[in-house]
């Protein structure tokens, strides 16, 4: 009995320090990115930094704007495509498709969510943004590359879409069989059921999905930098050019060293788009308390 005892509580005490590293790994690396941040912001305020728009790293000027709108557009146009495909996807999967269809599904959203990403840079650099300069942008009365905002969303889209289809799935298929046949017997049809049903148990849990998914596209790096022009601009439409943060850090961390302050700007704009992420979490958090009530 005292030998059990001792092995419940060493199994107790393992996994508290594994949760405790976990979360101290956490904190760490944001406590390095902001050490490492701390010199640029001993030289220029965090306000001049977000709202100036020239980078030019020889001459001292560190903007940060259009990185942040870049990545802003790019992350909104990923997420407003993917969503509603995903959605509707999802509960046709679950609520719909025969067995066997179902069966063939998760095996390939599996594949697809296990493909690099830069299969998928490589996918919209043959495919969307050809496509994007030959018949988006004539269709638009504009003339365009196809390395825009628009190419950027699509694949980042298409990236999340095995991701969320997955999740809202596994959320679909929890809820109560009992539920399901209380609304049948009332004389409600299967997309009512869906709507009123289905739909309201998963709203929590698809919360957190859809946040899991932004913070997937914020932090997508090699696809990104593929297809969306890299050009130090504020974007003004989808087929505008655009350098998002991961990009941005990709591309410039080899050169650093060669000028001053580079080195802890880059950290700036990792330790940025650490800040928008734990933000995002929290924000998650907050409105899934609010549904729970």
């Amino acid at each position: 009995m005292t030998y059990r005892i001792f092995k419940d509580k060493m199994a107790g005490s393992v996994m508290a320090a594994l949760t405790l590293a976990a979360i101290l790994l956490v904190v760490v690396m944001a406590m390095e990115l902001c050490v490492k941040s701390a010199p640029i912001l001993r030289h220029y305020s965090l306000w001049t930094l977000l709202t100036e728009s020239q980078w030019k790293p020889m001459k001292g000027e560190f903007g940060f704007l259009p990185f942040l709108a870049g990545t802003f557009w790019c992350t909104v146009v990923a997420i407003v495509l993917a969503l509603p495909v995903s959605l509707l996807m999802a509960v046709y999967l679950t609520e719909y498709a025969r067995p066997q269809l179902r069966t063939y599904a998760y095996p390939l959203l599996d594949i697809l969510a296990g493909l690099p990403s830069v299969i998928y840079g490589v996918w919209g650099s043959l495919l969307i943004v050809p496509w994007i300069s030959h018949t988006v942008a004539p269709f638009a009365d504009r003339q365009s590359s196809g390395y825009t905002v628009l190419a950027g969303g699509i694949v980042l889209g298409v990236m999340i879409l095995p991701l969320l289809i997955s999740l809202f799935m596994e959320l679909f298929a929890n809820v109560s069989q009992n539920l399901h046949e209380a609304s049948t017997a009332l004389g409600a049809t299967r997309w009512q059921t869906v709507k009123h049903v289905v739909l309201r148990q998963s709203a929590p849990g698809m919360m957190a999905a859809i946040v899991l998914a932004l913070s997937r596209t914020m932090g997508e790096t090699i696809a990104v930098l593929m297809v969306c022009g890299n050009l130090i601009i504020i974007p003004n439409s989808l087929l505008d050019a655009c350098y998002p943060i991961p990009a941005l850090i990709a591309n410039n961390y080899g050169e650093m060293l060669s000028v001053p302050m580079y080195e802890s700007a880059l950290m700036l704009a990792a330790f940025l788009l650490f800040i928008l992420v734990v933000m995002m979490n929290i924000g998650s958090r907050i409105i899934l308390k609010r549904f729970r009530s």
